[in-house]
């Protein structure tokens, strides 16, 4: 298998709180919203986060985000009103903080995961 994208998908409970709230998160709003229901915002060139309604499944994703800069990638939803934390170590050299989406999904942000 050669996967060339990679689509991480949360579910939530209702579409449009969900958005607003990975907007703040992400500091800004959906790149697609490809047909009614999801939402779409790409991180990287070959990856992207959707969110869409499915309020049976809703809070039962874990998305993790690589990022350079742990303390600088939390401090940016913070001045949105997202607080994400405690900063927690893990292996030689790795940090991570998580916070959750209305509906339970965790978003768990890593700088250095392989070391």
């Amino acid at each position: 298998m050669t996967p060339t994208h990679v689509l991480a998908v949360a579910p939530v409970r209702e579409i449009e709180a969900a958005a607003a709230w990975y907007e703040r998160l992400l500091g800004r709003p959906a790149d697609r919203r490809p047909m009614p229901g999801p939402a779409d915002w790409h991180v990287t060139a070959s990856a992207w986060i959707q969110v869409y309604e499915s309020p049976e499944h809703a809070g039962s994703t874990l998305l993790n985000l690589v990022v350079a800069d742990l303390d600088a990638e939390i401090a940016e939803p913070a001045r949105r009103g997202i607080e994400c934390g405690p900063v927690s170590t893990g292996g030689v050299r790795a940090r991570f903080a998580a916070v959750h989406d209305p509906d339970g999904n965790r978003v768990t942000l890593l700088e250095n995961p392989v070391s």
